[in-house]
């Protein structure tokens, strides 16, 4: 069964609401390149729309109403919204889940070094990358710094036109013999992943001569380097190295996500996996005022290295909010929160690798996802005899078929790769543990995990559409 490409059958009206759609995209991954820059710019947006913060009602003692829209916020890197609908909650709620990290490099606790008239920040790679990928190329700074006194000083330098940007080094050609012998794997070591931040050492002070003074230069001459980035750094942010300690500081690609393709059908830029599902999940959520079944989006932190962590999905953090959502909305009993888990629907918003007729022999070309075909299903993710997969059952795909029917809503089925060549995880399995149905669905990309990925607009609208019709009629 061939799927169709959805281009055609937009009308004038949908062609420009999806340019106006997907260019507000754009700027929000070009904006948004992290976590906590996600979560900021999703509570602006979601309180212009009536959401309040959900520890106001419970401190309150608000009771819940339908119509009401709330949103609980983790640690500043994960959001769960919440629009309350008609119908009980103990028969279940309607869930887009998707995540905001991506891979990316993070700076090291203790990273400033200077070796040669360099000075590096070194780093560890979050997710999983092509190390390679990731050298000669602009990069950018973004994070915070927690200092001592609990003053926070937030850090993005290298997105502006007037920005220094940064990168990684890379060996010669002329000198590249050997290291072209080694494996893809090996060609960039993990430990070689460091940011060259500077090279101008700081300016000497007028002193006597003096055997003294003399050792003494001699020694501030091997870290000058490093004293001048510091020196920048007490400037203009008031950081000392100290202050390293207690950062969280994310090494990402500089520069916008821009439109691709002559025909500008495409979109290519940082950090797509997964926020082309994050954005249309929570627009959706917007879109859809008023709602029978509550609905619910999920916008949560660390997938990319298996959902760890107080802000992942395997946490407590999702089964916490729904319980206070219960306690506000209804008399709370944990045999109610069970039922309103289990009877719950969820569309695990994550991504699907595009074909690429480049590497073909990867793909089963019957069963994978088209750039410009529609939103994707993906039954079951996992590797190998699907390995720590969630596999929708037969009747929730009948069900979802038939709402995407009523609204037009063009999809495709697809795995992510032929069945013995790796595979990869996303949120599914861990909201499906509580009972619930659960299936992948998301937008197509190609070049997935590289600095720069690539997807078509056709794709991301039309998720979009997928995922308001999912809200309203499921």
């Amino acid at each position: 069964m061939e799927n169709k490409c959805v281009w055609n059958k937009y009308s004038a009206a949908q062609l420009k609401e999806l340019e106006s759609f997907t260019k507000e995209y754009i700027d929000f991954i070009s904006d948004c390149k992290t976590e906590r820059e996600c979560v900021e710019k999703i509570v602006n947006d979601i309180e212009k729309e009536g959401y309040v913060d959900i520890n106001k009602a419970v401190k309150a003692g608000k009771k819940l109403k339908a119509g009401d829209k709330v949103y609980s916020v983790k640690m500043n890197k994960s959001i769960i919204m919440m629009n309350v609908g008609t119908d009980k909650l103990e028969d279940g709620v309607n869930i887009l889940g998707a995540h905001i990290d991506s891979p990316r490099l993070d700076v090291k606790a203790n990273p400033m070094y200077e070796d040669s008239g360099l000075a590096y920040l070194d780093t560890h790679y979050y997710g999983g990358i092509k190390k390679y990928q990731w050298v000669t190329i602009p990069l950018a700074i973004h994070g915070v710094v927690a200092k001592k006194d609990g003053t926070t000083v937030i850090i993005n330098l290298g997105e502006e036109d007037t920005d220094p940007v940064f990168f990684i080094s890379d060996l010669l050609i002329h000198l590249s013999q050997e290291q072209l012998e080694k494996k893809a794997a090996k060609v960039i070591e993990g430990e070689a992943l460091d940011v060259i931040i500077g090279n101008k050492p700081i300016a000497k002070e007028e002193k006597k001569s003096s055997k003294n003074t003399k050792d003494k230069e001699d020694k501030e001459e091997k870290d000058a380097v490093k004293k001048s980035v510091l020196d920048i750094l007490k400037k203009y942010y008031d950081i000392e190295e100290e202050d390293f300690l207690s950062a969280e500081l994310e090494i990402v690609p500089a520069g916008r996500a821009r439109e691709a393709g002559l025909d500008r059908s495409m979109v290519l830029g940082y950090g797509q996996d997964d926020r082309v599902c994050s954005f249309p999940s929570y627009k959706a959520m917007l879109k859809v005022k008023k709602v029978k079944r509550t609905a619910v989006c999920i916008l949560t932190d660390k997938e990319e290295i298996g959902s760890v962590g107080a802000t992942g999905m395997q946490s407590q953090l999702f089964e916490n909010v729904m319980a206070e959502l219960l306690n506000l909305c209804d008399d709370y009993s944990e045999i109610k929160l069970k039922r309103m888990l289990a009877n719950s629907n969820m569309l695990s918003s994550d991504v699907s690798s595009a074909f690429d007729p480049s590497y073909a022999s990867s793909f089963d070309k019957k069963n994978v996802a088209y750039l410009g075909r529609g939103l994707v299903l993906c039954k079951f993710t996992g590797s190998r005899g699907k390995s720590g997969s969630n596999d929708a059952n037969a009747e929730y795909l009948g069900a979802i078929r038939s709402v995407f029917a009523k609204d037009d809503i063009s999809f495709q089925l697809a795995e992510l790769g032929k069945v013995d060549l790796g595979g990869g995880g996303t949120i599914a399995y861990m909201l499906a543990k509580y009972g619930m149905n659960v299936i992948d669905c998301g937008v197509a990309v190609l070049n997935m995990h590289a600095p720069y990925e690539a997807t078509s607009k056709a794709d991301i609208y039309e998720t979009y559409r997928g995922y308001i019709s999912f809200i309203k009629n499921m």
